[in-house]
Parts: structure tokens; C-alpha cells; sequence
């Protein structure tokens, strides 16, 4: 049985990236129906020991992916990327698209210049220029500051919400909410129900199978979480519920695969489980690990934090 909170780490981290609160042309870009979106503040980022080595062993491909677009633009993400935003929405034939989000300071001339040099030209939406990337993905300046890049029919949805042709993410009430709360870290993402179930599934492991998780499954409603930096390293993640019992029903659940989990712990292992609390508030599920780099450190060489991070 996986212990739920590493795996919830690991999972959350695999499916996203790092960042802090988004900016006004990057919200009015992201369609309504979102699945999840994931943020990160690569400036904090690069403060923090700890996180670097973090984000180079388990980095997951679709931030790889992104990065590398940048890179074959002329982009420096180590230089020019402040804040990276990845959005993943479903479109009118509940296709699940993907969009990034980059903010910062980009050589937008250079850039041009870099493209009449190769005699690329952009096709056009509207009246939006299109570039077309390495990866078979399209790049758009939203401004000097603000960089749209995805697939091609990604960046089509995305820029039909700016364009007022489909809704935005500003009217999806459940996920803007959820955003307020975790959207100041150095690392926060938020899910929608589906994407929540199948964390969570993932997360208990053997503990999933259990008839008490498929009771609550249908009443899991989102998840958020936020993950910083600044004094060692903390973990929050809130699973929202339809109500209490369901959340203390949850919280069970998990204690009980962290308690199983100590069992065959190794020392170091046992020291992080230690650091991992679980409770209920109302009806929210609240899952909070905290400690220092050392420990963190040690245990990114642990067997069990190779065994969640695949």
C-alpha cells in the first residue's frame, strides 16, 4: 500500500508544476471547464535548494515539454520565464486540451527578428498572430509580458475564452474559489471532482479498494494544494467534500494507510511519516506534512519516495 500523503505529492507534482497568483491576461486565456491547473514561481523556485533538486529529479514531461518549446523560440526559462502556468481544460467534445501560460520578461524583437531570419511567418486568428513552435506547438504574445503556447487547437480554445467566443475561467465559480486559497505558494494547483477521485485512488493504494472509499469517492469535489519553500518544506492539500461525514470517513482512510505504511518504514522514512498530519474541518479533508531540507533531502533518496515519484 502507498502511504496517501507522498503519493499526493508526487501525483500532484507529476500532473503539474510550480507558481503565484496569475496575472490578468494569463486568467482571461483558460477556458471555463477546467480539469486542473498548475503554477509556478520560478523566481522562488531558484531560492530554494531544495526545490531545485526536487524539480530536477521528478520534473514531469509536459513541463519538460513546455520548456523546451520555450527554448526552441529563442526563450531562456531559466532567464526569462517568472511564472509558468499550466492549464489543462476540456473543450465543447469534452476533449482534454493543455495550455502554458508564460509570464516574465521575453526579447519579443528578438524574437521577430529570429523568425523574418528563418522566413517563418504566423497564421492568423482573428487578429492574433500564431508562431508556430518546435513540438508541433503554437506560441502567442498576449502582450511583452505574457506568453499563450500549446497545441494548435489548444490555443484556438484558448484564445476563443479571451475572444469572448466560449466562457472563461473567471465564471467557474467552484475552481476560482478553490484558487484564492493556495494561489499565493510557491507551488499550488487545483482539481476538479474527476481528476480528485482519481488522485485520491492513487494516493490509498490498497486502501482504495476498501468499500468505505467507493462510498465516498462520489462525494470527493476538488482539491487544492499549495507546496513552499521558505523554511524547509511544507505540504498542504485540502480534499473537499459534500460534507463532514465524508471528510472524517476520508481522513480515516488515510491515517490508516500512513499507520501501515510505518510498519515496513525505514528510518528516515518513519522521521517523514512522522512529519505527516491528517484531519477534518467541517467538510474538507486536510493533509499537511512539514520539515527541514536535510530530512526532505534524505528522504528524495528513500525507496519509498522512488516508488511514488514513477
Amino acid at each position: 500500500m502507498k502511504t496517501a500523503v507522498f503519493s499526493a505529492i508526487i501525483l500532484a507534482m507529476g500532473v503539474t508544476a510550480w507558481a503565484m497568483p496569475m496575472g490578468t491576461q494569463a486568467r482571461g486565456v483558460i477556458p471555463s471547464d477546467i480539469q486542473q491547473i498548475i503554477s509556478v514561481d520560478y523566481r522562488a523556485l531558484k531560492n530554494s535548494d531544495t526545490a531545485m533538486q526536487l524539480k530536477n529529479q521528478i520534473e514531469p514531461d509536459n513541463l519538460k515539454q513546455f520548456e523546451e518549446a520555450l527554448a526552441s523560440a529563442g526563450m531562456d526559462p531559466e532567464k526569462n520565464v517568472e511564472q509558468l502556468t499550466v492549464a489543462s481544460y476540456r473543450n465543447a467534445k469534452q476533449t482534454i486540451k493543455m495550455i502554458g501560460v508564460a509570464q516574465g520578461e521575453f526579447p519579443m524583437k528578438a524574437f521577430l527578428k529570429r523568425q523574418a531570419l528563418h522566413k517563418t511567418k504566423p497564421t492568423r486568428v482573428r487578429d492574433t498572430d500564431v508562431w508556430p513552435m518546435a513540438g508541433g506547438m503554437d506560441m502567442v504574445f498576449l502582450d511583452e509580458n505574457t506568453l499563450l503556447f500549446g497545441e494548435r487547437s489548444a490555443v484556438q480554445g484558448a484564445l476563443d475564452a479571451r475572444d469572448g467566443y466560449t466562457a472563461t475561467l473567471d465564471t467557474n465559480n467552484t475552481m476560482t474559489d478553490m484558487m484564492g486559497s493556495v494561489d499565493s505558494g510557491t507551488v499550488w494547483s487545483i482539481l476538479d471532482q474527476q481528476g480528485t477521485q482519481n488522485m485520491m485512488r492513487s494516493a490509498l493504494g490498497d486502501a482504495s479498494k476498501l468499500g468505505d472509499y467507493e462510498t465516498v469517492k462520489k462525494r470527493l469535489l476538488g482539491s487544492r494544494y499549495q507546496m513552499n519553500f521558505n523554511s524547509g518544506v511544507t505540504f498542504d492539500l485540502d480534499v473537499l467534500t459534500a460534507d463532514s461525514v465524508t471528510a472524517a470517513t476520508l481522513s480515516t482512510l488515510v491515517k490508516a494507510g500512513v499507520l501501515y505504511k510505518k510498519m515496513t518504514a525505514t528510518p528516515t522514512e518513519k522521521l517523514a511519516l512522522d512529519s505527516v498530519t491528517v484531519d477534518s474541518d467541517s467538510s474538507d479533508l486536510q493533509m499537511h506534512f512539514k520539515t527541514d531540507d536535510k530530512k526532505f533531502q534524505s528522504l528524495m533518496h528513500s525507496e519509498l519516495f522512488a516508488a511514488v515519484s514513477k
